[in-house]
């Protein structure tokens, strides 16, 4: 895409509406007025990802009324949505994918005329509903009747089996980037907010929760029609959100307070570890408002997911979605929570309008998360996670195509999960710190708070986000303009020459031990192992040499024995450490850890560890193929959707 035809936007006065509290059980009418920073006039992004057209009617407010079937693998009811637009408009496009469209009528039961566009692979299909001629400033109302596929994308339904427990089943869902389309029919586009309300019926043994605040914490009875045994928690959004962030999630779950506004949910046998955990959960809050102003979104709670869940974590707004893989025992891995708080401004709050920004929701929330991280554990060991994520910059940056490695990305044709890599992490992250560098963290802290407020609940681009910067910041100082290179840092690929890598002076003793061991052949035994930090670990087994020595052979077999035996990392339990053993194991073809990256395959997940294990084994040719091809067929069956679809075009699809 070219930067001219990204700067021309189409612009509208969004139409405010107040819709007013009242009592009973009616999810279509329990939402109270809208913040007034939902009623500013918002500018609407050309999204490549979206049929929506926006610009000339847009959903506002989506109800849910579903009802959870686990043995149909299901939700079915009606999705009730708040149209507003252009006087005179006569249609409004949704985005849907792989859905049982129903019945589309308005909100007195009359029919309304619709039509299913044809289906595309990513985008799945349009949804276009004929609606009486909109009037200005009034709100038409849609009543989608519909269910979901068995095989939704978005949602995952666990039997018994699969979970800790191994009593209940489990359903979860997971709509970034663009699979809320598969379980809710509306305009799936993260410059599209909207509010929510949901009535859900769960299972009585089960509890339902959501990424909204919880009307009903103990359910209540389900209406009329209702399957027998069944009770419906009630919820409501009042802060407009990106689609992508509405979430569900229903299970045999418990909770824990960490505080006032924090706490945790799990299934009930693993609530006391994560409880303890995540005991720092509460001055993870008061750091980040200290850094940039007020949590703006009530309570902030943590839900640990069975182990399929496909990320390290979700930031769904109140609710934050976490692999159990965080739960190391030593709070070493923590940094995640502090990034998808960090994602309650930077994303959720200031949102990307399309897909094309991702960096501008993780590029600002990793620097935001090291900021938290440095705020509650020290300067110290927020070096080492900024060194540790500059070698993952390193590496995407070597193995990428340089087209990819712009921050503003074209995703033309693709999929925008493509855009989830390294690159908008780690060189947004390093961005943001060179600015602060430049022009001294007083300074940024102060900018950065303002931009929060600014474009709070607000979609964002990179031209807008530059603006921000030139208007807020640069302030005309044209010296200052060059030292910055902004648009270089943005637009072109690579590193630009301002860029400075981050040291640890206790990573850079770390550097020398491992030169002892891989290099210099030294024994396992000297290793400080025992009192080495997670991070540190992780340091140590990522060390590769450089130059013809870099090949798959650079460690003897003798090498790989005594590392695995010493370090003990057969029965090693925190997945970061294990992972960097594993691609060790895996790049030397070393048989004796087989039985260990088994184990690892099958008991979790997550995608950042899965796929590039199976993209190794698959790069090892005779002996490691059969081996992804037989551990993939075992695995499969309990992976995400989102997890599948990526190592499906590696290994493929098992057969059956």
């Amino acid at each position: 895409m070219s930067r001219a035809r990204l700067i021309g936007m189409v612009s509208m006065i969004a139409v405010a509406t107040a819709l007013s509290a009242c009592a009973g059980n009616d999810p279509k009418s329990d939402m109270p007025p809208l913040p007034a920073t939902a009623t500013a006039p918002v500018t609407y992004e050309r999204d490549i990802h979206s049929y929506a057209q926006p610009q000339i009617a847009r959903v506002r407010h989506v109800a849910l009324d579903l009802t959870t079937d686990f043995e149909t693998k299901t939700l079915a009811g009606t999705a009730t949505l708040d149209v507003t637009g252009q006087a005179g408009a006569t249609q409004v496009i949704l985005d849907t994918r792989n859905l049982e469209i129903r019945s589309v009528a308005d909100d007195r039961g009359n029919p309304l005329q619709f039509t299913i566009g044809a289906e595309d692979p990513i985008l799945g299909q349009a949804l276009t509903v004929t609606l009486p001629a909109l009037e200005e400033g009034k709100v038409q109302k849609i009543v989608i009747g519909y269910a979901t596929r068995p095989d939704a994308a978005a949602l995952q339904w666990l039997t018994p089996a699969q979970t800790a427990g191994g009593q209940q089943p489990f359903l979860f869902s997971q709509g970034q980037a663009i699979l809320t389309r598969t379980w809710v029919p509306t305009q799936d586009s993260p410059g599209i907010r909207q509010t929510y309300s949901a009535r859900i019926t769960v299972p009585e043994a089960l509890k339902a929760v959501m990424s909204a605040e919880m009307l009903t914490p103990e359910g209540e009875k389900a209406g009329d029609g209702a399957p027998e045994g069944s009770h419906t928690y009630r919820f409501r959004m009042t802060n407009p959100v990106p689609p992508y962030l509405i979430a569900l999630a229903v299970g045999d779950l418990a909770f824990a307070s960490e505080g006032d506004r924090v706490g945790v949910w799990t299934e009930p046998g693993r609530l006391d570890a994560a409880k303890a955990e995540f005991a720092e959960m509460g001055q993870f809050v008061d750091a980040a408002e200290a850094l940039y102003g007020p949590y703006r979104w009530g309570r902030y709670d943590l839900l640990i997911l069975p182990p399929s869940f496909p990320f390290g974590g979700m930031e769904n707004p109140r609710l934050t979605f976490a692999t159990p893989t965080v739960v190391a025992g030593d709070k070493s891995l923590v940094s995640l929570v502090a990034h998808e708080l960090a994602h309650s401004w930077s994303g959720n709050l200031v949102t990307n309008a399309t897909w094309a920004d991702i960096w501008l929701n993780e590029g600002t929330t990793t620097y935001f998360e090291n900021r938290i991280m440095e705020a509650v554990y020290g300067r110290d060991r927020a070096l080492m996670l900024q060194v540790l994520g500059w070698a993952d910059l390193q590496s995407a940056l070597a193995e990428m195509p340089a087209a990819d490695t712009r921050l503003h990305t074209d995703l033309t044709g693709r999929d925008p999960d493509a855009g989830l890599n390294d690159i908008p992490y780690e060189k947004g992250a390093a961005f943001l710190r060179t600015i602060e560098r430049i022009v001294g963290r007083e300074t940024f802290d102060a900018w950065l708070k303002g931009y929060f407020e600014r474009h709070a609940f607000q979609p964002m681009t990179a031209v807008g986000f530059l603006a921000d910067i030139r208007a807020n910041l640069v302030k005309g100082d044209a010296a200052l303009e060059q030292q910055l290179q902004l648009d270089a840092w943005v637009y072109q690929p690579g590193l630009p020459s301002n860029a400075v890598a981050p040291v640890s002076a206790a990573l850079t003793a770390v550097d020398g031990a491992a030169q002892a061991f891989f290099a210099d052949k030294g024994p396992a035994s000297a290793i400080p192992w025992a009192r080495w930090s997670t991070q540190e670990r992780q340091h140590f087994l990522n060390w590769r040499p450089e130059g013809p020595a870099a090949g798959r052979d650079w460690l003897t077999p003798a090498q790989l024995a005594d590392l695995e035996t010493t370090l003990n990392l057969r029965a090693e339990g925190n997945a970061e450490v294990l992972f960097s053993w594993l691609q060790i194991a895996v790049a030397h073809r070393y048989q004796p850890a087989v039985p260990t990256l088994e184990r690892f395959l099958t008991s979790q997940g997550r995608r950042k560890f899965v796929l590039p294990l199976f993209t190794a084994l698959w790069a090892e040719g005779d002996w490691g193929r059969p081996i992804a091809t037989r551990i993939y067929a075992e695995a499969r069956p309990g992976y995400h959707p989102v997890t599948t679809g990526s190592v499906d075009d590696v290994v493929g699809v098992p057969a059956a």
